[in-house]
């Protein structure tokens, strides 16, 4: 096999295996998030299908399966149809250029744990990231529902606003770096990650991103107080449980980004690099998607803990929360960390 069709068979290859694992994450993220804010709220949460309740988001999953696809006379029934999946699919491809781990040897042949090293990977995920809003908002308007509608308008209207800031938020690591590309930064972070330089940088990403994937207590596009659950308010089955996968599936992506350019992705004090053999199978290197795996682990936990704790705000506090907190703190951040790095006060990793 030429090193061509390798590397295209081994990328083909990781592509399903991240769809899949990002898939039964999904399902899994349900059941930790039941389970967590059961012990939150003191009482039991699910425990009756498998061990433990294992088994809970199979059951649910077939649950959705069976029941019945309703769609509304008055619905633009093409796109009622392609919202969810507008949805879902960025949620999934979103993971492409996330370093996973480092290379690692395949017989005779070394491969990248990941699918691509773009260098201009952060731009990549803010295109993305920007691409299931389309989707929301086709699902509201094709519904022919104001409820939905106005769900739709909700979620243009809080994308904008704290997508900007978002942005702002990760030309930090990519000023102190110089460059677009998330394995360059990964590798920046052999000796400190990234938070405890930029505290600030990383706490308005992980604000802005729990808005974007329309978390608690930003989920105000489907608050069912007032909008009766907003923009899916119309779907049933399996195009409903499209939105609620890529929530989950958006969870996990903007988890696996924050650890990437804040917490030293699959870096860990030197662990992802120690030589591991079991017989003659090297097995060095593989260590790098558990750690990474494992910070993921600990975002979705502060997630769910922030979602238990805190009530949904109000919607014009959501809004001057965007605009009048935090793109203000999040640009002078930026400033003052384009200052301290042309006059060499601020530490930085260039990578020439």
């Amino acid at each position: 096999m030429s090193d061509e069709v390798f590397l295209l068979v081994s990328a083909a290859i990781k592509s399903a295996l991240i769809i899949f694992i990002l898939l039964t994450g999904f399902a899994y993220s349900t059941l930790l998030e039941r389970k967590f804010i059961a012990a939150l709220q003191q009482r039991i949460g699910p425990n009756r299908v498998g061990p433990f309740g294992f088994f809970q988001p199979l059951a649910d999953g077939l649950k959705l399966v069976f029941k019945e696809d309703i769609v509304p006379d008055g619905a633009d029934k093409v796109i009622f149809t392609v919202a969810p999946i507008l949805t879902s699919v960025p949620a999934l491809i979103i993971m492409a250029v996330v370093p996973l781990g480092e290379t690692v040897a395949i017989g005779k042949r070394q491969m990248p744990l990941g699918i691509a090293d773009l260098n201009v990977g952060i731009l990549y995920i803010l295109a993305i990231a920007s691409i299931s809003v389309y989707g929301i908002v086709l699902a509201g308007w094709s519904s022919n529902n104001k409820y939905a509608m106005l769900g739709g308008l909700r979620s243009t209207a809080q994308m904008i606003s704290y997508e900007l800031a978002m942005g702002l938020s990760m030309l930090a690591p990519v000023m102190m770096v110089g460059t677009l590309s998330l394995n360059q930064i990964v590798n920046a972070q052999k000796g400190i990650w990234f938070i405890l330089l930029q505290p600030i940088a990383a706490l308005v990403f992980y604000i802005t991103a729990l808005a974007e994937t329309n978390r608690a207590p930003f989920d105000l596009p489907e608050a069912e107080q007032e909008l009766t659950a907003g923009y899916h308010a119309e779907y049933s089955g399996m195009k409903f449980a499209s939105f609620y996968m890529a929530e989950y599936m958006k969870m996990i992506a903007v988890s696996a980004i924050f650890a990437t350019l804040f917490l030293g992705g699959y870096r860990l004090f030197g662990l992802e690099s120690l030589p591991i053999k079991i017989g003659a199978v090297d097995l060095t290197g593989w260590v790098g998607p558990i750690i990474l795996l494992g910070k993921v682990f600990f975002s979705l936990l502060a997630m769910v803990w922030i979602r238990g704790t805190l009530p949904r705000i109000r919607y014009d506090y959501l809004m001057s929360l965007g605009w009048k907190i935090l793109l203000p703190v999040s640009l002078a951040n930026a400033a003052l960390t384009a200052v301290l790095v042309v006059l060499g006060i601020f530490p930085t990793f260039g990578v020439a």
